[in-house]
């Protein structure tokens, strides 16, 4: 595992000297109501979208963060806990875990709402989460899980699902790749620990969530998130990284395979007020439906001329069919 070794490094010198252009750190992060955040902790912003959707957040979750970062998101999460412990923060990075502890003492002192014991900041890593099964209601990682190779990817991805109570979540950020990502870039460890070249497909990340026995995945957004041009990085064509937010619930699978919803819709268009397809799905004609990916695929082949199927819109915010 010589990659994980040079992540550590890495993000041990990230952690002492931070570095900004790291991952999306230009980007603001989420603004909330009396929540301040301090330069040093937007600095250290090593992610690449968000994992903090207050759709998921209600009553006063547990939340498990894998890797601390900077503690921003840590904060983030404790905004809508607001207890002791409520937020278990884990990094393997001594020099990180530091970090963020200095970070969330200087957001004490800045939020009156805030007390560093609302986030419990401990050693550990996605591969062994200090957590018991089916003890935490959501788990979220932000630009971690893409740099590990394909089986520890899916070990992680089994961990969090080992630690969430059954209809938890997990609340996940990470790039993608628009074409598979070629060999001498995906064994360059130090690019690899800068989230540039261990992206996975969106075909093959969505893959892994539904291996790992998640029945339900929801895309919240996915966007542009670097480019990776032919000359610096030996291509014969530019590559585009994608940034995409997810979030996966623990829910079994249908028999029928899981339900992915990337925002699409369906409308019914026909004669009658009502279309039933007699398998739970009633849609008002006219009016659209949100639905997943695979009951878009059947209700657009059943009359074709009569529903109509909206493209995906990659940010799907609730409702619907499945």
């Amino acid at each position: 595992m010589s990659y994980l070794q040079t992540a550590a490094e890495f993000y041990s010198e990230v952690a002492e000297t931070p570095q900004v252009g790291l991952c999306c750190v230009q980007s603001s992060p989420l603004q909330l109501p009396g929540l301040k955040i301090s330069s040093q902790m937007q600095e250290m912003n090593y992610g690449c979208g968000t994992t903090v959707h207050a759709a998921e957040l209600v009553n006063e979750p547990t939340v498990l963060y894998v890797g601390v970062g900077g503690g921003l998101e840590a904060l983030q999460f404790a905004y809508f806990s607001r207890r002791p412990g409520g937020v278990i923060a884990v990094d393997p990075v001594a020099s990180m875990r530091e970090a963020a502890a200095r970070n969330l003492a200087t957001a004490a002192q800045e939020n009156s709402w805030f007390d560093p014991s609302f986030v419990d900041i401990q050693e550990g890593d996605a591969f062994a989460l200090p957590m018991p099964d089916a003890s935490v209601d959501v788990v979220a990682q932000n630009c971690l899980f893409n740099i590990f190779e394909p089986n520890d990817l899916t070990k992680a991805l089994k961990e969090a699902f080992r630690v969430l109570k059954p209809g938890g979540r997990l609340l996940m950020s990470d790039p993608i790749a628009t074409r598979p990502i070629p060999l001498h870039l995906r064994q360059d460890e130090r690019l690899r620990a800068m989230c540039l070249s261990g992206a996975l497909t969106y075909e093959e990340y969505v893959q892994h969530l539904v291996d790992a026995g998640f029945g339900q995945v929801e895309i919240r957004a996915r966007r542009p998130y670097r480019l990776l041009d032919s000359q610096s990085y030996g291509l014969e064509s530019p590559l585009l990284l994608e940034s995409l937010d997810s979030v996966s619930f623990k829910v079994p699978i249908p028999e029928d395979g899981a339900c992915i919803f990337t925002g699409k819709a369906a409308i019914y268009s026909g004669s009658q007020d009502i279309f039933d397809d007699s398998a739970g799905h009633i849609l008002q004609r006219g009016v659209p439906a949100a639905v997943c990916d695979k009951t878009a695929a059947k209700l657009g082949g059943i009359i074709p001329t009569e529903v109509l199927i909206t493209d995906s819109t990659w940010h799907y915010s609730g409702g619907g069919c499945c």
